[in-house]
């Protein structure tokens, strides 16, 4: 009869499990040693478009590696966008060929893990004594852990353990056209509110006789272009205390501020005063020809901002001469202001060699070396994520040389750079866990949906915006998003139906085992 309530145990015990979704945490087990007598190929998936100063900061980044390494060679694939490389992944391990190294995001990361032991925890990694962070047996000058920004590094932790090690930082700024602003009448406060932001972008819709619009003479104006609508949404969110998920990987973001906004930005899209990426194109691009009077885009896209941008992408003809102020993204309380802390991470991939894990592992911690963060930083309006690279003479002097020259020392870059580096405190992530990728794509979705219903003459009301949440529930699966990090989370009720249907029929088993022994015995 043991046995019998043995299986019985088992099976409540493993349904439990089950049903509260808690993940097992994994570790890493170092070798005894690592063997340098054999040759390793490490795969790296990076994310580059069109600048060919950061391709040649990862290629001198390799060379160098290589050289301390000659027994580990790195093979590059370099992707448009990290959409493509989060895609490609997901793809890759069904077939257990992930990249050894990738620069992803730590939502992206959060969906890899749902694969058992894709990714590997960088605990024991960082805090080997040989090869972890300042590693006796490392053979550059290897950053150690509290060298690298408290708040950066927190962002890599998931489950209670670092998956990944930060890369580069950045966060979004307004690009404004001072000329323009300064022509409406205004002056451009230190902190912007999005009511000031909305009452200068619909002044700026004003048309003359001729339907040309007043303020540049032109048939285009959009005074306010949103390059990431999904970071609009969740910093407004953020800004106004609502709800947008929590760490348990609840879904808060369908309620009553989360309608408020979109209503908000509906009327604004309605006059002509606001739109989106999705829907106009680069917000830069606009910018450049004078036909925007204020666009947020990243820190990381300050290269392509204003009169003299390196990387503009319009023609020179098209271009117009203007005055480009650069402010924090516009705030409900300027007193306590919120802007979200974004940029790429770095994860390694569990692989059966161990000793192939740590050879990824070097090359990982090399990226965040001083020389690769200053020189990736310095290419656009990105930061280094180490305390180290940042208080080095040679970027202190790139930080100081703003405006020498319209390429490595253009002036809206550093200034952008500068307006990270000191707000840092008021940064601020968003909770990861599987299924973040989604409820960031769903944020979006609702403003971009808001304005292309608008612009199909829809009425967009409280019936709308009912609609719009079933609807993005639905195409973001977001009603059956597992949760990565809950913890004793109470079972549904279908859960304990099901388990109080297993140990019923566990005990009629018993019961019935037991009593043809009894009849055996008797007979």
């Amino acid at each position: 009869m043991k046995k019998y309530f043995k299986l019985l145990l088992a099976s409540v015990l493993l349904l439990c499990s089950g049903c509260h979704g808690k993940r097992t945490t994994s570790s890493f087990a170092m070798p005894a040693s690592f063997d340098t007598s054999k040759n390793y190929e490490v795969t790296f998936w990076a994310k580059n478009d069109t600048n060919k100063n950061q391709t040649a900061v990862y290629q001198k980044a390799i060379n160098d590696f290589e050289a301390l390494y000659p027994n580990i060679k790195v093979n590059i694939r370099l992707y448009t966008d990290y959409g493509k490389i989060y895609n490609d992944v997901i793809t890759n391990i069904s077939t257990n060929t992930t990249p050894d190294v990738c620069i992803t995001y730590p939502d992206h990361i959060a969906t890899y893990l749902s694969g058992s032991d894709t990714v590997v925890p960088l605990d024991t990694l960082m805090d080997d004594e040989k090869y972890g962070l300042g590693g006796s047996d490392v053979k550059y000058d290897s950053i150690k852990k509290d060298e690298i920004i408290p708040e950066y590094l927190e962002e890599c932790m998931l489950n209670g353990q670092y998956y990944a090690l930060p890369f580069m930082r950045s966060s979004e700024v307004v690009y404004i056209n001072a000329d323009y602003v300064h022509q409406l009448g205004y002056e451009i406060p230190d902190v912007l509110t999005w009511d000031y932001i909305f009452e200068v972008s619909e002044a700026a819709t004003k048309k003359n006789v001729d339907g040309t619009y007043a303020l540049n003479g032109q048939n285009v104006m959009i005074p306010f272009i949103y390059k990431s609508t999904d970071n609009m949404m969740i910093q407004m969110l953020k800004q106004k205390g609502a709800g947008y998920a929590d760490e348990n990987g609840n879904i808060e973001i369908f309620n009553d501020d989360t309608k408020e906004i979109l209503g908000e930005i509906a009327g604004h899209v309605e006059t002509g005063a606001f739109s989106t990426f999705k829907i106009s194109s680069y917000p830069a691009n606009f910018l450049n020809a004078g036909q925007c009077v204020f666009a947020i885009d990243s820190t990381a896209g300050s290269t392509w901002m204003g009169t003299d941008a390196p990387l503009s992408d319009i023609a020179e003809e098209n271009k117009v001469d203007f005055k480009t102020e650069v402010r924090i993204v516009p705030q409900y309380d300027v007193n306590d202001p919120k802007m979200i802390s974004q940029g790429p991470s770095i994860c390694v991939f569990n692989k059966d060699d161990p000793n192939q894990v740590v050879a990824s592992w070097l090359f990982a911690q090399y990226l965040l070396s001083d020389d690769v963060q200053i020189g990736y930083s310095e290419t656009e309006g990105y930061v280094p994520v180490t305390s180290k690279a940042r208080n080095t003479e040679s970027y202190q002097s790139y930080l100081s040389s703003e405006g020498k020259d319209h390429d490595e020392h253009y002036s809206v870059k550093i200034e952008a750079t500068k307006l990270l580096l000191d707000n840092v405190a008021h940064t601020f992530t968003t909770p990861v866990f599987n299924g973040s990728a989604s409820l960031r794509d769903a944020a979006g979705q609702m403003i971009e949906d808001v304005a292309k219903g608008i612009r199909r003459h829809k009425k967009v009301d409280d019936a709308f915006i009912e609609d719009e949440f079933e609807k993005v529930k639905s195409l973001y699966r977001l009603d059956s998003i597992s949760k990565t990090t809950s913890v004793d989370t109470p079972l549904p009720m279908e859960s304990k139906l099901l388990l109080g249907s297993l140990v019923f029929a566990w005990i009629c088993i018993i019961v019935v085992i037991f009593l043809r022994k009894r009849n055996k015995r008797e007979i």
